[in-house]
């Protein structure tokens, strides 16, 4: 999916004989995880381990281990014995990492297979291009397995938790329940551990999963989906048992609150995107990385807990490893979901697969009746996770409230012809594929291929259809909606009066406004209110020409100002010969302008007119040379240009002492979506296919690559040693043939990145930056 004009960082793998110990101590940056014994935690609450895990993981961004799970993991019950007598004949997708495939195959067979897979790799060719890496992962973990798990791990961090107690008629009665064979008690009711057990069975995202991989397969770094929690335990690995080798999987770890210079560090120097999953970045690259690197040896019992947004990769080794997975949805990580890391998806069309918008009303709606069930009086709000959940509960209505206002129409009365389909989380956008929870525009024109084979309806979600991705009719839409609005809208109410009423005597800016009140204060145009408008200014394309005329505008879309036709571009006549090819129509005339920046002219629709002045810019410039997405212009009421801003980088413009020019600040790797779009997809506003690394390289003065370039060398470490980053243009993966492991990188001089060859010297200092306080670990408070 990555745009293949950029420079790209090879994948190396890593030897059998891998040292880890030498690895930390190679480079300040790299660090072990914080180990945990289980033993610590064994006799505190829920809530203690709940407050833990939040404080180090969630808050801190910083990935932990608890360890010390392997008694409560049975022999008998978690083996590759068991696996082949209970499972060993259910088919399975096994994933062939380096041709990006998938082979359906027994479990029983791949077991079986394992050792053979793994003798492939020695430390004197473990380089080699030919060798087979099959991974068997997603799999559904057995359910002998999970009640197992759910008897083990503590409650508060399971999967699918609830962790809500009703509360009796004695407000400070005791509940006793038990989790790793220890009884304690918990007073009045708490959130939930996972909001996803908030939805309707039907509705939940299945996401309780087994990994079961050999020496050289791996997990490309990625981050977790949707921003949750992952949890991650090793319950079986092999033992160096005669053909069999020791099993244990090396984790390469980073922090949340670093997740900017991660992310950037992958597409500025190593030329690749986390969010595509399709890199295992090299252990060079990692040394030089100018943010900490957090690294582990997973064995049998180790329970790895994943901070929400922070790109990782694991690199299993032995004969086997045998993984199960899940991750949980907090308020945090919702949070985090709606703001950063769907937006994100949106950009490379990256399915939710979680619901997050739909976990949000859901939530809001057992919260509620658990708060209303149970009356929360002056002394126990105070307590701690009685108090958490109703501080929980006015969050998620704050996310309820973004929803709502990104749905409202300007003026409902004009949306008559609305279809209802009722919701049932199935509805994605065909181009994104993100859950849509309630309005969408569908085309039911566009319902064939090429080839004339019926397909769905093409349907797209309001946030798409802004950034200027459609079908082919490009406007040709109705509106669908699936839920009732006044059903939502009184939910809105009923909600905002409880927690009126609750803060009544409180803090009054905790009260939430009604939804008229909140719409006047956003000051902004909504996500809906910005479709209503683009749906009249854009035009429906003619795709067969019939009748001449490429598109067909809407007339009633003349209100949209469009701005002062030039009149140079009225009196300006082509050379005779060309009339005939070139020849302008008076409609395109009438709506064709020229922008500002790149002087080329294109369709109004196609342009950001400035409130203040006559001129345009294209949507494509404001995108690439100033970091405005489309949805960011359109939403602006009174939409100010970079001229009247003083910040224009044009030619024209720089040579005028008044404006200084913008220097772009995201370095974003372009993407192909057709891979993965709905084939009826197209891009009309913004072609967000271009790389914004290399779209300054032929502007010195306006090189926006090399400034950021110039920044993260400031921050690399130059290494004694000759240990380079390899790279390769145009190529995926790439294995370097060689029979020895020494002298490996001065054979790939060919490839490296000069500004990765050529550090400075000098070695920056580096942030102090201390493992977990002690009170993390031992102070449950």
């Amino acid at each position: 999916m990555a745009s293949h004009d950029q420079l790209q960082a090879q994948f190396i793998p890593i030897s059998p004989e891998f040292d880890l110990d030498s690895f930390v101590q190679s480079s300040e940056n790299i660090k072990y995880v914080t180990r945990l014994s289980k033993e610590i935690i064994k006799y505190h609450s829920a809530g203690s381990i709940e407050a833990l895990v939040f404080a180090v993981v969630i808050k801190g961004g910083r990935p932990l281990v608890i360890e010390g799970w392997e008694p409560s993991l049975p022999s008998s019950l978690f083996s590759r014995q068991w696996l082949e007598d209970n499972l060993g004949d259910k088919v399975e997708n096994v994933r062939d990492i380096p041709n990006e495939a998938n082979i359906p195959m027994t479990i029983g067979h791949y077991l079986r297979s394992m050792g053979k897979l793994t003798r492939q790799f020695t430390a004197s060719n473990y380089t080699e291009s030919k060798h087979q890496r099959l991974y068997l992962k997603d799999i559904d973990c057995p359910d002998s397995w999970a009640k197992q798990l759910k008897r083990t791990i503590p409650e508060s961090i399971f999967y699918l938790n609830e962790c809500i107690r009703e509360v009796t008629d004695d407000s400070f009665s005791s509940f006793e329940f038990n989790h790793n064979g220890q009884s304690y008690t918990h007073q009045g009711i708490t959130p939930a551990g996972d909001l996803m057990s908030s939805l309707p069975p039907e509705m939940q995202a299945l996401n309780f999963m087994c990994y079961i991989g050999h020496d050289g397969t791996y997990t490309a770094a990625h981050r977790e989906m949707c921003a949750t929690v992952g949890h991650n335990i090793m319950v079986e690995a092999s033992k160096n048992d005669g053909d069999e080798r020791e099993g244990s999987s090396i984790w390469f770890m980073t922090e949340t609150t670093e997740r900017e210079d991660t992310l950037e560090y992958f597409s500025a120097i190593l030329g690749r995107d986390v969010d595509v999953e399709k890199h295992f970045a090299q252990v060079n690259a990692l040394k030089k990385a100018p943010f900490n690197v957090w690294v582990l040896e997973q064995k049998v019992g180790d329970l790895v807990i994943v901070p929400p947004l922070a790109p990782h990769q694991v690199w299993n080794r032995g004969t086997r490893t045998i993984k199960a997975a899940w991750n949980r949805t907090t308020v945090d990580t919702l949070e985090l979901a709606l703001h950063e890391s769907l937006p994100n998806y949106r950009m490379v069309c990256r399915d939710e697969q979680y619901k997050c918008k739909a976990i949000v009303y859901y939530t809001l709606e057992k919260y509620y009746e658990i708060l209303l069930l149970n009356k929360i009086n002056e002394n126990l709000w105070k307590h701690g996770r009685t108090k958490q959940l109703l501080d929980d509960f006015r969050r998620l209505f704050y996310l309820y409230q973004e929803i709502m206002l990104s749905e409202m129409f300007s003026n409902p009365s004009e949306e008559k012809d609305i279809e209802m389909l009722p919701f049932d989380s199935s509805v994605t956008c065909s181009y994104c594929r993100c859950n849509i929870f309630n309005r969408f525009l569908t085309c039911k024109t566009c319902n064939s291929n090429h080839l004339g084979i019926t397909s769905d309806t093409f349907d797209i979600c309001m946030d798409c259809y802004t950034l200027g991705r459609s079908c082919v009719c490009i406007s040709n839409f109705r509106w669908v909606e699936q839920w009732d609005w006044k059903v939502l809208v009184d939910r809105y109410e009923l909600w905002r009066n409880y927690l009126v009423g609750f803060y009544n005597s409180g803090n009054i800016s905790k009260c939430p406004q009604s939804l008229d009140v909140a719409k006047m204060s956003h000051g902004k145009k909504c996500t809906a209110e910005i479709c209503q408008e683009q749906l009249k200014i854009r035009p429906i394309k003619n795709a067969k020409k019939i009748g001449g005329s490429l598109y067909i505008f809407n007339s009633s879309g003349s209100s949209i100002k469009q701005g002062d036709i030039s009149m140079s571009s009225k009196k300006r006549k082509k050379p005779r010969r060309n009339r005939s090819k070139n020849k302008t129509t008076e409609l395109e005339i009438s709506h064709k302008y020229r922008c500002h920046f790149c002087k080329r002219q294109d369709w109004n629709w196609k342009m950001a007119f400035c409130s203040s002045c006559s001129l345009a810019f294209c949507y494509n410039v404001l995108w690439l040379k100033f970091d405005l997405m489309p949805q960011i212009v359109m939403a602006d009421k009174n939409w100010y240009c970079p001229r009247c801003l003083s910040i224009c980088s044009c030619k024209d413009c720089q040579q005028t002492s008044t404006q200084i020019p913008y220097r772009p600040k995201k370095m974003l790797l372009g993407h192909n979506t057709k891979k993965v779009a709905d084939f009826r997809s197209v891009e009309s506003l913004v072609d967000f296919s271009r790389n914004k690394l290399l779209d300054f390289s032929d502007e010195t003065d306006n090189s926006h690559e090399f400034t950021r370039k110039k920044r993260f060398k400031g921050k690399i470490k130059s290494e004694e040693s000759e240990e380079t980053i390899a790279l390769t243009e145009n190529t995926e993966l790439y294995f370097p043939k060689t029979d020895e492991t020494t002298g490996l990188t001065s054979r790939l001089t060919n490839c490296i990145d000069p500004f990765l060859r050529d550090l400075d010297s000098s070695e920056p200092s580096q942030n102090n930056k201390s493992s977990i306080n002690n009170e993390y670990l031992y102070d449950f408070k």
